[in-house]
């Protein structure tokens, strides 16, 4: 289903990011100003306010910029994708009621457009290392591999979220206060170590931690540290797409009703 109407859920990704930001004065300015902007508050809190230092040895081989950037961007990507996902059933509703239209692709289209901003800012990223590191790991060609399990999990749960949307709409408000909450939840601003050990097994049950590790791995640390989050995370991205996707199938047929 999704493969055969590929170029049409490519235009509705495209036709989203444009009115995202149609008729304001900067335009796609803010497809990359929010999420620089989001990036540059919490780098300027974190590394200048509270002074979070690191780099300079084999166990923390670059600066603290770096380490925070390399787990926020792939998390904000994320938060976006099920903040769309969420109500985009219902927000669609007429699309829905057309019998010949395909649903499935509107929570796709959702997170192709949460995928550019993800390949955009890790564009600046990159230039960010290379400007003050003036190099960058070999891992970041393994970045591809990273951001397609990526994909596949965000679609998997904008498939469960956006059809269990229909029925409960107060899930918009749970993803929101979870997406605020997430964000402290997973190792960004800190390590696993410096996480009270009683407290410690929270971030290995958290499907997260998997996500920002995998990335940490190849724009961080520049070698697979951490190992083991690699099968975890490919297996439950796949895992998450199965799942969403049945989900969304069984409960899609009573859509128009509930609508």
């Amino acid at each position: 289903m999704l493969a055969r109407h590929r170029k049409l859920t490519i235009e509705l990704a495209k036709r989203e990011i444009n009115e995202r930001y149609l008729g304001q004065v900067f335009g796609l300015f803010w497809t990359v100003g929010h999420p620089l902007f989001m990036m540059g508050i919490y780098v300027f809190i974190f590394a200048y306010v509270f002074k979070m230092k690191m780099g300079g040895t084999y166990e923390l081989p670059r600066d603290f910029t770096t380490y925070l950037l390399s787990g926020l961007i792939p998390w904000l990507c994320f938060q976006e994708s099920m903040t769309k996902g969420v109500g985009v059933i219902v927000g669609h509703a007429r699309l829905v009621k057309q019998v010949a239209f395909p649903i499935e692709i509107l929570p796709v289209k959702g997170v192709l457009a949460s995928m550019v901003t993800l390949a955009i800012t890790l564009v600046i990223l990159i230039v960010y290392c290379l400007a003050t590191q003036h190099s960058i790991p070999i891992t970041y060609m393994l970045l591809p591999v990273v951001m397609l399990f990526q994909f596949i999990a965000m679609v998997g749960s904008s498939f469960i979220l956006s059809s269990v949307g229909v029925y409960f709409r107060d899930l918009k408000d749970v993803v929101q206060v979870f997406s605020m909450a997430g964000l402290f939840l997973i190792p960004i601003f800190y390590l696993p170590a410096q996480v009270p050990s009683f407290l410690r097994p929270l971030l290995y049950l958290n499907p997260f931690s998997y996500m920002v590790w995998c990335y940490q791995d190849l724009l961080y640390f520049g070698r697979l540290e951490h190992w083991w989050a690699w099968p975890v995370f490919a297996f439950s991205s796949l895992g998450v797409f199965y799942f969403g996707y049945r989900v969304f199938r069984k409960l899609k047929t009573m859509f128009g009703d509930v609508l």
